[in-house]
């Protein structure tokens, strides 16, 4: 599995974008990276999946350091490999169904192949109705989900998520939540975040950054009690947590779990929908 150890990492002009970080995926199956803009998060993604090459420390990956060659890197982001937070970059040719089809011929898949894992991760993703639409002509929403398909496409073990949800409306957000759920089933997955609602959902472990970092890591609900450690990151806690603090209920993991609660204790007499 992928592991961060001790890892430096520095800009060209010599500023410190990471000093000293360590991530364990074996600590949570869907694992939160946290922090204010500027902390580190998007530094960290590219050199877990090898884009950037740290300055000290390792990247390793099943036990052995991750190396910087183009044949080597090109096996492993089969494995590892990061849906990036504008669909846009991910997205090269002008057909969706060509697109996601794009690596596994690159790679010399047969065509029967090629079309049978295309049209299951289009399905998987809610893209299939649309598989043969011109990319220009996509909402952001449909673009982010070609650019998921075009990651599970290639049946990897780790999936990093770098803003997953921004810029799409409530609707659009929870479809991609369930896309998200749904993955991390059969994947490993790594998200990085500014909602903390969707963190605080959706993943079991995480890490805080503060100016490249690791300030705090442990379980989702153990961290986002720590009101100072939030703020110290520049974050605010889940609306859970603070409906937990501020009128002494239970912690809910999700909002169903809460309003079910709410039901039972005070009855129906309001309508969450």
């Amino acid at each position: 599995m992928l592991e961060v150890k001790n890892l430096t990492y520095s800009y060209e002009d010599g500023t410190k974008a990471l000093e000293n970080v360590n991530i364990d995926l074996k600590k949570g199956k869907k694992i939160g990276i946290i922090g204010a803009n500027g902390s580190g998060k998007s530094t960290l993604f590219l050199n877990m999946v090898g884009i950037l090459k740290p300055k000290r420390g390792n990247i390793l990956f099943n036990g052995e350091h991750i190396k910087y060659s183009k044949k080597y890197l090109r096996e492993y982001r089969k494995k590892v490999n990061i849906v990036f937070q504008d669909p846009d970059k991910q997205i090269f040719y002008s057909n969706v169904y060509d697109d996601i089809a794009f690596a596994l011929r690159n790679i010399g898949y047969d065509e029967e192949e090629i079309k049978s894992r295309v049209d299951k991760v289009l399905k998987r993703v809610g893209a299939y109705d649309f598989k043969d639409k011109p990319v220009h002509f996509l909402s952001y929403g449909q673009k982010k989900r070609v650019a998921i398909a075009g990651i599970l496409v290639m049946d990897g073990d780790v999936i990093l998520f770098d803003e997953p949800t921004s810029g799409l409306d409530p609707l659009m957000t929870r479809e991609i939540v369930n896309i998200i759920e749904d993955i991390s089933k059969d994947k490993n997955i790594i998200i990085s975040s500014h909602d903390m609602n969707l963190i605080y959902e959706i993943c079991d472990y995480i890490y805080v950054l503060e100016k490249g970092k690791v300030i705090k890591e442990g379980l989702v609900n153990e961290v986002f009690t720590e009101k100072e450690i939030l703020e110290r990151a520049g974050l605010e806690e889940p609306w859970l947590v603070k409906i937990h603090k501020k009128l002494g209920l239970p912690l809910f993991k999700d909002e169903e779990e809460f309003f079910s609660y709410w039901r039972e204790k005070y009855g129906s007499g309001i309508d969450w929908s």
